[in-house]
């Protein structure tokens, strides 16, 4: 819950800073001078990339918490059994162990979402966010029937 409330005041504060932003590349355009129309655009610009940033990420947080709680509905999301150090940080062969499993699940079961949501965790686990988010926008698209590239 606490990340959930985190994101949207993250979010309330962009859009917050995209609403100033966009104000003034507004004032700039409405003083009419070539140089203040040009620059005025130039910062309508970024507001405009930041809040189709801000959307997809929704998106993709709204579609992934829907797989998880339709796994969950099925008794199918992954069970942590990663060790930790005394710190409380997951240990790195732990992770690998775990990590070597999953993609030998999805290896064997590459049209399944499932295994490639699970898959997305333990890359998320084993700290390639990269590698993670790609995994859980494959286990999407298999979930919604989208056409999926290898």
């Amino acid at each position: 819950m606490g990340a959930k409330i985190t994101y949207a005041v993250t979010a309330a504060v962009l859009v917050v800073y995209f609403v100033l932003v966009g104000s003034r590349g507004l004032m700039l355009i409405q003083n009419g001078t070539l140089l203040t129309v040009t620059f005025g655009v130039a910062v309508l610009i970024l507001p405009v990339i930041g809040i189709w940033f801000l959307w997809k990420n929704t998106q993709f947080v709204s579609r992934a918490n829907r797989l998880a709680a339709e796994l969950d509905a099925e008794g199918g999301l992954p069970v942590d059994e990663l060790k930790r150090t005394s710190a409380g940080r997951i240990d790195r062969d732990s992770a690998d162990e775990v990590f070597a499993r999953r993609k030998a699940e999805t290896e064997d079961a590459p049209d399944d979402w499932r295994s490639w949501f699970r898959l997305a965790i333990a890359y998320h686990d084993a700290r390639d966010t990269p590698r993670a988010r790609k995994a859980m926008q494959h286990a999407i698209a298999l979930h919604d029937g989208k056409p999926v590239r290898a």
